[in-house]
């Protein structure tokens, strides 16, 4: 057998130059997720609770129909119910039938989900810094483009969605 014959041709990793681009970023996210996990879980909190608490915050205490907050979180919240009975449970929010719409629940955040957002956000800004605070401010701006280039025939589909994101 010669020595040519024993050498293979490498392997292809990717079926496609999308697969590439998803699977890095899924695998990137996984990465960046692991952290904030960290920081959350030391105060019981999902990454998905505290995104619910920081759209209610923004509301300066107004009340919100749970469905638009639905729509406004980071991703989907496959049982927003649950998810709102465990912040309810630690007076981290609070829930109200509408007065003008009784089938219509409402959700507000507490001054107790105030206190723990404000007791949270400098280790929040930490844990932006330490997932990506090594990327110039240029290189941020470019994938944030790139990202939004990316979801955008996608959230397309989605009318109701209102994430302050998408502007």
């Amino acid at each position: 057998m010669s020595r040519t014959s024993s050498k293979r041709s490498p392997t292809k990793l990717f079926d496609s130059p999308e697969q590439e681009a998803y699977l890095q970023l899924w695998r990137t996210y996984d990465r960046l997720r692991e952290i904030e996990e960290q920081l959350f879980g030391q105060h019981q909190l999902t990454a998905q609770q505290y995104n619910a608490l920081r759209v209610l915050q923004s509301l300066k205490g107004e009340p919100m129909p749970t469905s638009s907050l639905g729509s406004r979180l980071v991703s989907r919240a496959p049982d927003m119910t649950r998810m709102l009975d465990k912040l309810e449970d630690r007076k981290l929010v609070a829930r109200h039938r509408n007065r003008e719409n009784r089938r219509v629940v409402e959700v507000s955040i507490t001054a107790a989900g105030t206190a723990l957002l404000k007791k949270l956000a400098v280790d929040v800004r930490g844990c932006s810094r330490e997932q990506l605070g090594h990327m110039s401010p240029t290189a941020l701006r470019q994938m944030v483009k790139l990202l939004k280039e990316a979801r955008l025939p996608h959230e397309a589909k989605h009318v109701e969605d209102a994430w302050a994101g998408n502007q």
